[in-house]
């Protein structure tokens, strides 16, 4: 049981040449069916059933089940499923041939099984027909040439119109395109000749002979007041490269000397030769001039020609005792120097903005003390990079800077206690009301009589205290509203920063402890001081535009101690930073606000269980409650100063 399951298109061929593949098939019909009357298995009926396997696999097993005699291409790797029931061998194997694109030959009961080659698929193309017509009645031709070769373009007029054309071996294969219709065969073979770059000549009788144009011609069309003017040939003088040399004339009356270009890829080397030529110009070749040039001019000045030629390349050109020096710019006698003084900006770091492809080949120094730079190279770069400073030494603007820094500081801080011991050198006394709040030391004496007047009934006995007992009763609150105002003022040039930084450092110690020597160790304790800051910080970098705007970047950062530290530990600081860009005109104020700090704490020391004790802890402990605020606001005004 198979079936075969291909892709592949079919043809045909007949012993007696092509035909199609209907005939084909219908050969192999008529050549099977004369074979199965001497091989009856081809006749015999089968039922086969396959999946996936290969075409040799299938047509294998049908030889071998049905005493066949098949040679199969080793080719033959497509793969079938299908399945076939009560079906002639011989039907299988149209059905095959045709569905696979195979094709059978037969020696004797041997069958050939391959794949179908067309016999027709490698011949060579048919030639390609040249479309010309000849109308004998009007004698006028027409052509419709596409990259057709000149020599059977002339085979065919010759064989249309009975009229000799003759065409010279150098342009057989030449390639001709042209679109004629219906014009006289000399008229048609002239416009032939303009568009494809070849000459006609006719002979003594009545031969059109096509012809190369030599390197020294060139075809043209000559004015003429019909309507069909000639063709003719003129000669002109050419480079070796084919280019048109240089035509050089002089002006009589005024002795300049006026160059007349009209080349095209001319090497530079043979330019200036012809040139210098024909204007009687000495002239030394210090290096090979390479390279090509194109250039069509009328009347220049042979000093700028001479420029314009050797311009965007390595040479260069000089005047001494009016003979000019031609070469390579590092040449000697080609090399010159310059100083460019700037007038408005600055020298310093100006060579960095040159650019790159302007400074080859040319040796830059800056001369601070003169504010200028000194350059070394050839003359033409030399010129280049001079209008290239001359074009940024402008006036550049200087901003002001009025910076107001305004820090309002406010503040509220309450402390309660009381507080007890024994001391020789406490002096009573103190504040109840004022500046201090109350702040009162009570001494020995007082506090005995304090005891003795509540012990008067005996309701209360405490007994006396010592001579040197004393107690300290504070009770402080105080408010603080601080304005702090700093104007500072800073200029600098347009593009370039301003920097401003107020603030204080404090210093933490760092110990540290070195044991030197092994038998009689000795220790080195060495202390250090490292310093922390806690600044406010502006940083201000201005833009001035064309219509007096002034662009900023700001940079704001304001950093403060939050609290005392021991000395051996570094002080805490809090910090706030924001940049912004703001654009505004010429003297406007801003204002960047909001920039607001706060800070709280609450600290309390006493006996302990007994300050914890309602009541009771106001006697046995002394507390403090402080709060900050601190509101930073920065007013900046800018200042456009020309000078």
């Amino acid at each position: 049981m198979l079936l075969v399951l291909f892709r592949g298109g079919l043809s045909a061929q007949q012993d007696g040449g092509p035909a199609t593949q209907e005939d084909r098939f219908a050969v192999l019909e008529k050549r099977l069916k004369d074979l199965s009357v001497t091989v009856p298995g081809l006749n015999q009926k089968t039922d086969v059933s396959v999946e996936n396997a290969s075409l040799q696999d299938f047509l294998k097993g049908l030889a071998a089940t049905h005493n066949l005699n098949f040679n199969i291409d080793p080719s033959l790797s497509q793969k079938v499923s299908n399945y076939f029931s009560e079906e002639t061998v011989l039907n299988i194997l149209l059905y095959a041939a045709k569905e696979y694109n195979l094709d059978f030959t037969f020696i004797g009961t041997i069958i050939n099984i391959g794949p179908y080659r067309d016999p027709m698929a490698n011949l060579p193309p048919p030639p390609k027909e040249i479309k010309i017509g000849w109308n004998s009645f009007n004698q006028t031709i027409t052509l419709d040439l596409q990259d057709d070769t000149l020599l059977e373009v002339a085979k065919k007029i010759t064989r249309l119109t009975d009229r000799n054309v003759m065409v010279l071996p150098e342009i057989y294969n030449k390639k001709v395109t042209g679109y004629i219709r219906n014009m006289p065969l000399q008229n048609a073979l002239e416009k032939l000749a303009l568009a494809n770059a070849f000459k006609l000549n006719t002979t003594n009788d009545s031969v059109i002979v096509m012809e190369p144009l030599k390197p020294d011609e060139e075809i043209v069309v000559r004015e003429h007041p019909g309507a069909t003017p000639n063709l003719s040939v003129r000669r002109v003088n050419r480079a070796a490269n084919g280019a048109p040399n240089a035509v050089m004339s002089v002006d009589q009356d005024s002795g300049r000397r006026l160059v007349t270009l009209n080349v095209a890829g001319a090497p530079i080397k043979d330019v200036i030769k012809n040139i210098s030529e024909q204007a009687r110009v000495n002239y030394f070749e210090y290096s090979e001039l390479l390279g090509f040039t194109t250039a069509n001019v009328t009347n220049m000045d042979f000093d700028e020609a001479l420029g314009f030629i050797l311009k965007g390349t390595r040479y260069t050109w000089n005047v001494e005792n009016g003979v000019y020096l031609i070469g390579d710019r590092k040449d000697e006698g080609l090399r010159a120097k310059r100083l460019v003084q700037l007038q408005y900006r600055s020298v310093d770091s100006l060579i960095d903005v040159i650019p790159q492809e302007l400074k080859q080949g040319v040796e830059l120094k800056e001369f601070k003390e003169l504010n200028g730079i000194l350059l070394s190279g050839s003359e033409p770069q030399i010129n280049e990079i001079e209008a290239f400073l001359r074009q940024i030494d402008k006036v550049v603007p200087m901003i002001t800077l009025e910076v107001i820094i305004l820090d309002v500081n406010k503040g509220k801080t309450v402390s309660t206690g009381i507080s007890a011991g024994t001391s020789d050198s406490v002096r009573p006394g103190g504040t109840i009301l004022g500046a201090g709040g109350l702040n009162y030391t009570l001494g020995s004496g007082d506090i005995n009589k304090f005891l003795s007047a509540i012990g008067v009934n005996n309701i209360f006995n405490l007994g006396r205290v010592g001579p040197s007992f004393y107690m300290n009763i504070s009770a402080l609150e105080s408010n603080q509203n601080i304005n702090q105002r700093q104007t500072p003022k800073l200029s600098t040039l347009n593009g370039h920063m301003a920097n401003l930084s107020i603030g204080n450092t404090q210093y933490y110690q760092v110990s540290t402890q070195n044991v030197l020597g092994s038998l009689n160790p000795q220790t080195v304790v060495t202390q250090q001081y490292i310093p922390v800051e806690a600044n406010l910080t502006v940083d201000i970098t201005p833009f001035v535009s064309g219509d007096d705007q002034v662009t900023m970047h700001i940079g704001v950062s304001i950093s403060n101690f939050t609290s005392n530290t021991p000395i051996n530990q570094p002080p805490p600081t809090s910090t706030s930073k924001f940049k912004s860009i703001i654009r505004v005109h010429n003297q406007d104020m801003i204002v960047l606000g909001g920039i607001e700090r706060n800070t709280r704490s609450e600290t309390g020391s006493g006996i302990p269980i007994l300050s914890r004790i309602p009541i009771l802890k106001w006697l046995f402990s002394s507390r403090s409650k402080s709060n900050s605020k601190v509101v930073s606001i920065v007013f900046i005004k800018p200042t456009i100063i020309y000078q």
